[in-house]
């Protein structure tokens, strides 16, 4: 009967001193993984981060240090975690063959969303499709186009390709040609063109607007009209523009055909 006891007190004082080492373990791991997640969440907010990135990281970051707790807990209480590590690490690959697509939207959102070619709001021409911004997430990007249309585009798709975002910069060039008669005054034309610039304030100054012969046509004489305008009224002035020219060409009796635009309006909102 002693030696039962014995026995008993011996298994109780080994295996409760690993179970409240363990306990001991987990709980000061735990807080350890709950302070460094909100660390790293005031961090990235202070360097104004994209709320979507700081949510994954952040979870990223306390799901893996809570499962090195737990390893090192069922270490402690004697169980031997490799054949655990292993079937985890199995697992993990399956998962990971079996969501090849899945993952490469995943890598391409992380980048998208570190590397900002684009914010929410901004115009552009990504993966085969253009629009407006309105959701950058994980897996995939949501653009409106001019007509309302809402575009869902794999992260991925995007990332493999070039993107063009329209809206980045403050200015923008609108690139026009106006094509007047061999038999037109090149001198006059050019100074019509001059002050229909000149008469709209949208039209920057800074830079100057560049009139110049492009191309002798087949017929017509061809003038490239580039002027600087703020992004915002890049179409108003666009249309604006040619109309304008047109009433000027016409009041003055210089011959036309015109206009001729190289603008390509795919890509871009009208």
């Amino acid at each position: 009967m002693e030696q039962a006891l014995e026995t008993v007190k011996e298994v109780v004082t080994v295996y409760g001193l690993r179970i409240v080492a363990a306990i001991v373990i987990f709980v000061v791991g735990r807080l350890a993984a709950g302070t460094v997640r909100r660390m790293l969440r005031k961090l990235m907010r202070r360097r104004e981060a994209d709320p979507t990135l700081t949510g994954f990281v952040v979870n990223m970051a306390y799901y893996a240090l809570l499962a090195f707790v737990v390893v090192a807990t069922l270490a402690k209480l004697g169980i031997q975690t490799a054949s655990f590590v292993a079937v985890l690490g199995a697992a993990g690959l399956a998962v990971g063959l079996a969501l090849q697509g899945s993952l490469a939207n995943f890598a391409a959102g992380v980048l998208l969303l570190v590397l900002r070619p684009f914010r929410v709001g901004d115009y552009v021409e990504a993966g085969g499709t253009a629009g407006t911004v309105e959701g950058i997430n994980i897996l995939t990007t949501e653009l409106k186009s001019p007509d309302n249309r809402e575009i869902t585009i794999p992260n991925a798709q995007i990332t493999s390709g070039s993107i063009v975002n329209y809206t980045a910069r403050e200015m923008r060039r609108i690139d026009l040609v106006a094509g007047v008669g061999y038999d037109d005054d090149l001198d006059r034309v050019r100074r019509a063109l001059e002050e229909v610039l000149a008469a709209d304030e949208r039209i920057l100054s800074d830079p100057a607007p560049t009139i110049g012969v492009l191309e002798l046509g087949d017929s017509s004489v061809n003038f490239a009209v580039r002027p600087w305008v703020k992004t915002g009224d890049y179409w108003a002035v666009f249309f604006d523009t040619q109309e304008a020219i047109k009433k000027r060409f016409d009041s003055e009796g210089i011959s036309i055909p015109f206009p001729q635009t190289d603008v390509h309006l795919f890509g871009e909102e009208a």
